[in-house]
């Protein structure tokens, strides 16, 4: 095994249709218009020599190291920044050019300190390189006058020298190496867009600086990595680099935390991690990457990691850790007994967003043919269930209509309900690239979110809703796009039914629909409404991004209807730059959707009483399988609390803190008799279990992962499974333990069985998706690389079908006791429940879940920021602290809920979407009051925690 090399082209490719053809060194060599010299040659596998340029980034001219000779033009232009042109006739080898280059890199190395041996960047330093490159071999300029590197000068200080920043839990920042080449500082406005870095000082005093004089922690930097990936020294270095050495071995997988599904080389010594470097061949983030893919891993390794499977009788017992045959023994025997006692729908179990399709499938599997039941559900249904019940409804198929790239070809940019500068920053960046750019942005969200204003990039419009009212907010828009005849009549024409549309059309152009009727209830200005609906329906190709936001509601279905109403209505749909595009949350959401976790859907999301779907399975399997669709898990709690439901698998979950309504969570599991937790960690939900089966990293196990632009990406193994098994091997384990004969020795042959049984993966294989990278399902005969934009020549369905999308608000209102409306979501550097997260140095910049509180609400309840409060719903109560802001509109409260100490599903309600069961977790009516500090309730809750968690001596297991 060795380092995966990656070639940097120095400069950007061109998009240009039309080709040059020049000579470099004697060869031809034929390239797209618009391709800059230095590409040209490095695509003809000439080097020029290069400090200041990378191919992530637009060409600079700055560092005078790539000069080259062409015939017919004066003095040596930089080759980075000079465009071919037809008949170009190009040196890059010459004498003069061989003179020019020794005294560029001797002035660079005059003032760098020359401690090669001993420097972290050695064997991976471009300086270092360069030097051998343009065959330096002594350099005339002495080290002892003017430098950057040396704290003192002929004894006295050195006020050119900059002492070492190590701020930042991940990275340093040494400036007595710096070239000022400015890779990191455009790096961070081009790639990341935070504008966190700039060069302060002028000519000799120039140096690279995060903010204004301040640490890199302090500064705005998001810790996303582009610099120290663009830095070609010592300058910025990951600490990891610095204490463990330079990786010898490299493995391209994915990451495993949000649903962009970045593509990462994780580069090895021996065993050990080292770093994980973004894939510049990655479709999804281009080489890019967030502060969690780049450096939150070290919960792989963290100290409270469970490795051996436990058991325990009751849950009030310590753990007892046994081996893996008496554990799954143990599963088997107890849900052999609950099915015999209890009926064969006594058990059931849950698949997980953050485990491979492999696994998931296997999981489902094991329930429908081990189970004899259809008991199987996935928290993807407690996020984005709406979307598949809405997309269905409208175009025939559950997923989002776009690849990432599209986003590059949009003009006019809807965001609702997501946030993704927190929850997606890889996404956000080619977002606000596209932005700065040109494209205009419409947010609708109750918050003003990072997503609405950042450096050089503002919303045109902000649509600040009332929390529960998106399906009127959006109902208003196509108001205006219909009554003001801005509607695509030909796109309608041919691609939808037109009676449905007429139908449609009479519905939102009633004046009940009008925004100026609407702004009673959603809060948002008519003039504000009416400007944002003619921007998207006149602005070019216009894109539609989704989230939480939309999906949490009682209406969340209905909101995804009118999304994809106003997608048809303007004719954005089948083309680059234009689509509905569902942005999920974990990893493998998609994933987990696609292999059939629902209690009603096989894989491929038939339905469980297709005869035809459940034959395919049956001959394949050799069992019978249930017709009707089983519990999801709100009817599995609510079973155990009657007493019917006994048995429970939960893989790679944690219900307890993600669902709604805890206290009825904690009373369901409490109730059963053999809870089984299959995680990495004693999370919340295993407080209440009876069996521990320890489980893998992404970094441990073969697979694959789905994200959210349908695309199936490989999952490889870099590391020995610390526990011993990868968690398909515990499944099946598990499986064989209850009698079934499953043998599979690799995961490549249970993605063979999936593409067997399920049309859209046909042609999916691990073959293909090494040799193509990846692929975005629909995969098979009739688009065999993939499917990257989806209803190009027609619906799924047919015909688009326009659907009436009449608002009905909530069950859940404010009044005098619960005045305020509570919304939830994610901050950038926590995932989820914090399970991973938590366990990284991520929690330098969010060590506790907090309470974004208006000023005004604050002030009414005498409330200081930083104060302790507690935020009570009808259902139940807890404390955290406040951050008084304006970023939430008065009457509206909003938190994260990403540690399990604050449980802010402790408030919500069991309130949910008509259609899918989706928890209402966006819309909460709370009250806020002064609090001395945490609860009773999460006192007691921390102890029970504490006692949940103790695992037994050797000595107190043999007692």
């Amino acid at each position: 095994m060795s380092l995966i090399q990656e070639t940097d082209y120095g400069t950007p490719a061109s998009r240009a249709e039309k080709t040059v053809t020049l000579t470099i060194d004697g060869f031809a060599v034929t390239v797209p218009e618009g391709t800059s010299v230095m590409r040209a040659a490095m695509e003809a596998g000439m080097k020029v020599p290069k400090l200041c340029a990378t191919d992530m980034v637009d060409a600079f001219g700055s560092c005078r190291l790539c000069l080259v000779e062409i015939e017919g033009r004066n003095g040596t232009p930089a080759s980075c920044t000079t465009p071919v042109a037809e008949g170009m006739a190009v040196r890059t080898q010459t004498q003069q050019l061989k003179t020019l280059r020794k005294g560029v890199m001797e002035l660079y190395i005059s003032d760098h300190p020359l401690d090669c041996l001993t420097c972290a960047a050695n064997g991976d330093c471009e300086l270092q390189d360069m030097a051998g490159a343009v065959g330096l071999r002594d350099v005339r300029y002495g080290q002892e006058g003017e430098n950057h590197f040396t704290a003192t000068r002929g004894g006295e200080a050195n006020f050119h020298y900059m002492p070492q920043d190590d701020s930042n839990p991940y990275f340093t920042y040494d400036p007595s190496k710096c070239i000022v080449c400015s890779r990191c500082v455009r790096a961070c406005e081009e790639v990341q867009g935070t504008f966190a870095l700039t060069i302060e000082g002028r000519g000799f005093d120039s140096r690279v600086a995060a903010g204004m004089h301040q640490s890199f922690l302090d500064s705005d930097c998001v810790s996303c990595g582009a610099c120290v990936q663009a830095c070609p020294t010592a300058t910025l270095t990951e600490k990891s680099v610095i204490e463990i050495g330079q990786p010898e071995h490299s493995v391209v997988t994915t990451c495993a935390y949000c649903g962009v599904g970045c593509s990462f080389k994780a580069e090895m010594r021996g065993d050990e991690l080292v770093r994980m470097v973004p894939w510049k061949d990655g479709k999804a983030n281009r080489g890019h990457s967030c502060v969690k893919g780049r450096f939150a891993w070290g919960y792989a390794t963290h100290k409270e990691r469970i490795l051996n499977p436990m058991i325990r009788e009751k849950v009030t017992d310590p753990w007892r850790e046994v081996s893996w045959d008496e554990a799954l023994g143990h599963v088997a025997r107890e849900f052999t007994r609950i099915q015999a006692e209890h009926g064969r729908g006594a058990i059931g179990g849950l698949t997980s967003s953050r485990c491979t399709n492999e696994e998931t499938y296997l999981v489902q599997k094991l329930i429908r043919q081990g189970f004899g039941n259809n008991n199987v559900d996935t928290c993807a249904r407690v996020c984005h269930s709406p979307t598949g019940y809405g997309l269905g409804q409208a175009f025939g198929t559950s997923a989002g209509t776009q690849d990432f790239d599209s986003v590059e070809e949009t003009d006019v940019v809807l965001v609702i309900g997501a946030n993704p500068a927190a929850a997606h920053p890889v996404f956000a960046s080619r977002l606000k690239k596209r932005l700065r750019a040109g494209a205009k942005l419409i947010v609708i969200d109750p918050r003003r979110t990072e997503t609405v204003r950042s450096p050089h990039v503002e919303a045109a419009f902000h649509l600040p809703v009332q929390p529960g009212t998106n399906v009127a907010m959006i109902t208003a828009l196509a108001h205006v796009i219909v009554t003001e005849g801005l509607f695509d009549e030909a796109f309608i024409r041919e691609r939808c039914d037109w009676s449905e549309f007429e139908d449609y059309a009479e519905f939102v152009a009633d004046p009940r629909h009008s925004p100026e009727e609407t702004e009673r209830f959603t809060g948002v200005p008519a003039a504000d409404v009416r400007g944002a609906a003619r921007l998207f329906a006149q602005g070019g190709n216009g894109s539609i991004y989704y989230g939480l936001g939309v999906t949490e509601h009682s209406q969340g279905s209905t909101t995804v209807m009118a999304i994809a109403n106003l997608a048809m209505l303007t004719g954005n749909i089948g083309r680059p730059g234009v689509g509905v595009n569902p942005l999920r949350g974990q990893n493998n959401v998609q994933g987990s959707c696609d292999m059939g976790s629902f209690p009603h859907e096989l894989p491929g999301y038939r339905h469980i009483s297709t005869d035809a779907a459940r034959e395919t399975f049956e001959m394949l399997w050799g069992v019978t399988l249930d017709k009707e669709p089983g519990l999801r898990i709100t009817n599995m709690l609510d079973a155990a609390v009657e007493g019917s439901f006994k048995g429970l698998y939960v893989q790679g979950e944690d219900i307890l803190q993600s669902d709604p309504d805890t206290r009825h969570v904690a009373a369901g599991l409490a109730a059963m008799d053999c809870v089984v937790v299959h995680d990495l960690f004693l999370n919340e939900t295993a407080n209440y279990a009876h069996v521990f089966l320890p489980g893998s990293t992404f970094l441990e196990k073969d697979g694959t992962f789905t994200n959210a632009e349908r695309r199936i990406n490989r999952v490889r193994k870099v590391m020995a499974p610390r526990n011993g098994f990868a968690d398909w091997e515990v499944t099946q384990m598990l499986a064989q333990a209850m009698g079934l004969d499953w043998a599979y020795t690799h995961p490549a042959q249970i993605m063979d069985e999936i593409a067997m049984t399920t049309p859209s993966f046909a042609g999916v294989s691990y073959e293909r998706l090494d040799a193509l990278g990846s692929v975005q399902w629909p995969c098979n005969e009739a688009a065999p690389e993939g499917t990257p934009i989806m209803h190009v020549d027609g619906f799924v369905r047919g015909r688009g079908k326009f659907i009436r999308t009449e608002y009905i608000p909530t069950d859940e209102r404010t009044g005098p006791r619960f005045p305020l409306l509570l919304t939830t979501g994610r901050i950038l550097s926590q995932y989820n429940v914090g399970a991973q997260t938590r366990r990284t140095a991520n929690t330098v910049w969010h060590d506790e879940d907090l309470l974004e509180i208006h000023p005004h609400d604050a002030e009414q309840r005498g409330i200081r920021d930083g104060d302790w409060v507690r935020l009570a719903s009808r259902a139940g109560e807890t404390t955290l602290r406040a951050e008084i802001t304006d970023r939430v509109a008065p009457g509206v409260v909003y938190t994260t809920f990403h540690h399990p100490l604050t449980q802010a599903n402790v408030i919500t309600t069991d309130f949910s979407d008509w259609a899918t069961n989706c928890p209402e977790y966006k819309v909460t009516a709370v009250q806020v009051a002064p609090s001395n500090g945490p609860s009773d309730w999460q006192r007691d809750y921390a102890e029970h925690a504490r006692q949940a968690r103790r695992i037994a001596t050797p000595t107190e297991a043999a007692e």
